[in-house]
């Protein structure tokens, strides 16, 4: 098969036993769909800054303020969604179909209940939280509604999460590239009649990124449902399936606790890098934004990589095929280092004028463009890590790289950005080299891992 009629197949969305195709063909046939998910999320994330951007940096400064601690649920979400993943993949392996559909419906339960708590907590301190990261009196003024609505919703997120975990899991990724083709492109139509509104509507400002967000993810919500319910696929949650098992929920607690811990760690260090950075500025806090917005969008096609890697490793250990859960990873990095070496010789070429797309203000742009210069030198590391640490997760080893979170990010990043950034007088540019430094370690750690093979014992 030609590798334009495999494309036109992964996008189409053929269900096949991904055990018994090639792994090359595996890889293709999760990464494209993959891929274009995760563009989709990035292509959203810039197009929603540069509406935003034509507000004023202290709008910019809301979105990054709030993101870093909203990223707190994005975590949690992300947590319940390697369960998602590895459970359904390892099911889909053994051929249990309506087991999976089962582990499905505790996953949604899970996810709600957490989310709801959180999105409660987050509506009632919006004000407080951006108080406590050190915004300025301007961005709490024109913030809070924002971070309102932003928590307020994140039910919708955190279900947008887990279900596409779910649909990777299964093998079914050309489903969550459908869901954020939907909900993402809503919310960038959205975003500027809600921004800056249309005719005699007159937008509600800042506050419509958030609506347009919200809106656009619950329509994606539905979409998913819809699928998981309708009967039409090998994922489905029948009438039966609909009923609580402490034994699968503590299953999902187990797997999903160490998940969320990994990425909130990383968040928890996200958080206090943003904290740092706002002491030397709206300016710094708006240029770092936009630099790591820039970031990820090339950074999401690679997580789409790792994405698959993690589906091919649950899918092999269910078929108990060790050997072509190796292999996959170590292909799967191959084309990872591939791509980002090349984006990382784009930032380095075109940098400036990327950023001048984001925003006139020359002092936050020479910020933007600084970080993009010194970030991307570690893009190649970054490649090597993201697909080694989605191989644990995929396996249901969510532990392993939590540990290597906590050494990188707690005992080595935070101390590290607040002495280059404050004792050392780099000030933004500290963080800077303190995140490419410390993302190229944990890189470096977690092939180490890896190679020691713990992650092939792991049972779920």
């Amino acid at each position: 098969m030609s590798r334009w009629e495999l494309f036109k197949e992964a996008i189409k969305g053929k269900e096949q036993d991904l055990t018994k195709v090639s792994i090359k063909t595996g890889i293709f046939l999760l990464s494209v769909p993959m891929i274009l998910e995760m563009v989709m999320e990035s292509l959203f994330a810039v197009v929603d800054i540069l509406f935003v951007g034509r507000i004023g940096k202290e709008a910019i400064a809301t979105v990054g303020l709030t993101e870093s601690v909203i990223i707190i649920i994005y975590a949690i979400g992300v947590g319940i969604s390697m369960a998602a993943t590895a459970l359904i993949a390892r099911r889909f392996g053994e051929q249990k179909f309506k087991a999976a559909g089962s582990a499905a419906f505790q996953l949604l339960f899970f996810g709600t209940v957490i989310s709801v708590i959180m999105g409660v907590l987050g509506f009632i301190f919006a004000e407080d939280i951006l108080k406590l990261m050190g915004a300025s009196e301007a961005v709490v003024k024109i913030g809070t509604v924002y971070t309102r609505i932003i928590f307020g919703g994140n039910t919708v997120i955190m279900l947008l999460f887990l279900i596409n975990g779910a649909f990777r899991g299964a093998g079914q990724a050309y489903l969550a590239m459908r869901t954020l083709i939907v909900s993402n492109g809503l919310n960038i139509l959205l975003d500027p009649i809600l921004i800056f509104g249309i005719g005699s509507f007159e937008g509600f400002g800042l506050a419509g990124a958030a609506w347009a967000t919200t809106i656009g993810r619950s329509i994606g919500v539905l979409y998913q449902l819809y699928h998981l319910f309708n009967g039409k696929h090998k994922l489905v949650i029948l009438r039966e399936n609909i009923r609580l098992k402490w034994k699968t929920m503590k299953n999902i607690a187990s797997i999903s606790i160490s998940g969320m811990g990994q990425f909130l760690i990383d968040s928890v260090a996200w958080i206090v890098l943003m904290r740092i950075t706002a002491e030397f500025g709206d300016d710094a806090v708006a240029g770092t934004t936009i630099a790591m917005r820039i970031l990820m969008f090339s950074l999401m096609p690679a997580w789409g990589f790792s994405a698959a890697a993690a589906t091919l490793v649950g899918q092999y250990m269910g078929a108990e095929k060790l050997k072509r859960a190796t292999l996959s990873v170590l292909l799967t990095v191959r084309y990872n280092v591939l791509f980002l070496g090349c984006i990382t010789a784009v930032y380095l070429i075109f940098g400036d004028q990327i950023v001048s797309a984001f925003t006139d203000n020359s002092i936050v742009a020479e910020i933007a463009s600084s970080g993009l210069r010194v970030i991307v030198l570690g893009y190649v590391f970054f490649a090597v890590g993201m697909v080694m640490i989605q191989a644990f997760n995929g396996a249901g080893d969510t532990k392993t790289p939590m540990f290597i979170n906590v050494f990188v990010f707690m005992i080595l990043e935070i101390p590290l950005a607040y002495f280059l950034a404050i004792t050392a007088d780099l000030g933004v540019m500290g963080i800077f080299i303190t995140i490419a430094f410390c993302h190229s370690l944990h890189a470096l750690i977690a092939m180490y891992y890896f190679r020691k093979g713990l992650w092939k014992t792991v049972r779920v």
